[in-house]
């Protein structure tokens, strides 16, 4: 039989998937990546044995993902559209890096994956796949008329599943769909497609109601070097380093506190809006603290510079060209720019609010004698005479 290598997440997508791959008579190898999400590997490995699965490979990649794929975009500050912080595309890739690794170690040339003919994530893969195996095979069941024609959405999955025995958690009581990782929680489908209607409580699982988190807020502490945070310092004194222990810290601090749920619309790359809520704790946390410590220590003409990458780098990420060469150019600017961004950022966590209190570094750009109203420092302040009126020349012409 023709080997496939299945990206399998133990969902209803993928679980259908595999039980219809097996039925059109190929070997189906599954990959599962561990990129945070609450799963019981174990038990996902089961449930696609059971299925029909020939081998389950399952890897640990949370910290690589917050190394090499996070904190990357964190050292941009990419944000997608102002507000979407890019949890779903930053994995990914990473995602498909490794499908590719265990297609060749299988001697594979064949990768399938679950993602729907509507979304991003369809682009995300195979870009990727396309570019790491330029020779492979892809199969992508929801761009098949055989598999779309049998199966129109979640109901005929669910349905599916519940006639072929296939566990599932998805139910046509609550069709909306999760995709989860260290990063974040995303939120879309089902009840969310109206953006009319208020997503339900029950959606607030990875991070709780604002209205309900404590009364009391939490001071915590950031350090960074070269862009990254190294050090979590918090209320009790104890110091976190390390970039999972970080992360994990992080996320529990934003989850107690109500922090990094957002109720969005966006534009997806193939051509149309969705509605999607996301739930991103400790990155919510760390794009506010790096931000910060950034305006201390980068001079003003690299950081309007970089602020004017942002959205292009975001738009790469989000559509998918994370192995492009127009990506590797622009964050090897990146890189140069977080060569002096290193500090301290003192940051008070309260009910959904990142307030940002004080913040230190050794390479700081503030000069406070210069900036006093106290005192003169070495600053003439009648040479902004000249400075004005060659300022405004242009705009007496206009006038």
């Amino acid at each position: 039989m023709t080997k496939v290598i299945l990206a399998y997440s133990g969902g209803l997508d993928t679980s259908v998937i595999l039980h219809w791959l097996c039925k059109q008579g190929y070997d189906v190898i599954c990959f599962l990546a561990d990129v945070g999400q609450e799963e019981d590997f174990e038990k996902a490995k089961a449930k696609a044995l059971q299925i029909g699965a020939s081998k389950v490979y399952i890897e640990d990649l949370k910290q690589e993902f917050i190394e090499k794929y996070i904190f990357q975009a964190l050292k941009a500050n990419a944000i997608y559209e102002g507000r979407y912080l890019l949890g779903t595309a930053l994995a990914r890739p990473l995602i498909a890096k490794k499908q590719i690794e265990l297609a060749k170690k299988e001697n594979a040339t064949i990768v399938a994956h679950g993602a729907t003919g509507k979304g991003n994530d369809q682009v995300r893969f195979e870009l990727a796949y396309l570019t790491l195996f330029p020779d492979v095979e892809i199969i992508s069941p929801w761009k098949d008329p055989i598999f779309y024609n049998q199966f129109k959405g979640r109901l005929d999955l669910i349905k599916y599943a519940q006639e072929n025995n296939i566990p599932i958690t998805s139910s046509i009581e609550k069709p909306y769909s999760i995709d989860e990782n260290i990063m974040h929680t995303s939120y879309e489908s089902g009840v969310l497609e109206n953006p009319a209607l208020p997503a339900p409580p029950t959606i607030y699982h990875r991070v709780i109601n604002p209205q309900n988190a404590p009364d009391i807020g939490e001071a915590i502490s950031l350090e960074f070097k070269q862009g990254i945070p190294i050090y979590l310092s918090l209320k009790d004194g104890s110091n976190i380093k390390g970039s999972l222990a970080i992360f994990n810290a992080l996320n529990k601090l934003g989850q107690k506190h109500g922090i990094g749920t957002i109720d969005i619309v966006e534009n997806r790359y193939v051509g149309m809006k969705s509605r999607g809520v996301y739930q991103t704790p400790a990155g919510t946390i760390l794009w506010a603290a790096h931000r910060d410590i950034e305006s201390l220590v980068i001079d003003k003409e690299v950081s309007h510079l970089k602020d004017t990458f942002i959205p292009k780098i975001a738009e790469l990420i989000y559509n998918g060209f994370w192995f492009s060469p127009e990506l590797n150019f622009m964050m090897a600017a990146i890189e140069q720019s977080q060569k002096n961004v290193e500090g301290i950022v003192h940051i008070f966590l309260y009910k959904g609010n990142i307030m940002i209190t004080k913040r230190e570094s050794k390479k700081s750009l503030y000069n406070e004698e210069l900036v006093s109203m106290n005192v003169l420092g070495k600053y003439d302040q009648a040479d902004a005479k000249g400075f004005i009126q060659i300022q405004a020349l242009r705009l007496k012409l206009h006038s």
